[in-house]
C-alpha cells in the first residue's frame, strides 16, 4: 500500500481509522527528509496491515504547530486514537521495521485502562490541587 498525504481537513479521520497510522511529518527542502522517503514507502509496501501518511510541514503549518512538530523528520504512531510514539530524525529500514513490531504487541486495553485512570486521578485533584 502507499502512503496517503494528509491535511488539516484529513487528519483527524486518519486519527479515527481501524488501522493502526504512522505519519511522517516531511518538507521539500529537507535533504534527512528526502533520504527517508525511500525507507518509509518500502515499510508502507511491506506492512499493509498499517496506514502510512505524509504531512508536508510548509503546506500544513498550522497542524505541524498543534503537534509541537520541531524538527524534521519527526514520526508519529497513532493506534486507537492514541499518540504511541513521536520521533524526530530518520530512521533505517530494520529501524522501521522494529518500530511497526513493538507497535503490534502494545496491548492497547492496557493503554486505554491507564489513559482512564490519569484522566480520574486528574479530576480527582481538581484545578484548586494543581
Amino acid at each position: 500500500m502507499s502512503t496517503v498525504d494528509l491535511t488539516q481537513e484529513t487528519f483527524q479521520d486518519a486519527i479515527d481509522g481501524d488501522k493502526p497510522l504512522i505519519i511522517d511529518f516531511w518538507a521539500p527542502w529537507c535533504g534527512p527528509c528526502r533520504q527517508f522517503a525511500p525507507v518509509f514507502e518500502a515499510a508502507a509496501e511491506r506492512h499493509e496491515d498499517v496506514t502510512f501518511a505524509k504531512i508536508n510541514t510548509e503546506e500544513e503549518q498550522e497542524l505541524a504547530a498543534m503537534l509541537r512538530i520541531r524538527s524534521i523528520p519527526t514520526i508519529m504512531i497513532f493506534r486507537e486514537k492514541v499518540l504511541l510514539f513521536s520521533h524526530s530524525g530518520a530512521l533505517t529500514d530494520s529501524q522501521l521495521d522494529e518500530l511497526i513490531g513493538q507497535l503490534r504487541e502494545v496491548d492497547m486495553e492496557q493503554v486505554h485502562a491507564e489513559i482512564a485512570q490519569q484522566q480520574e486521578q486528574a479530576s480527582q485533584e481538581g484545578p484548586d490541587q494543581a
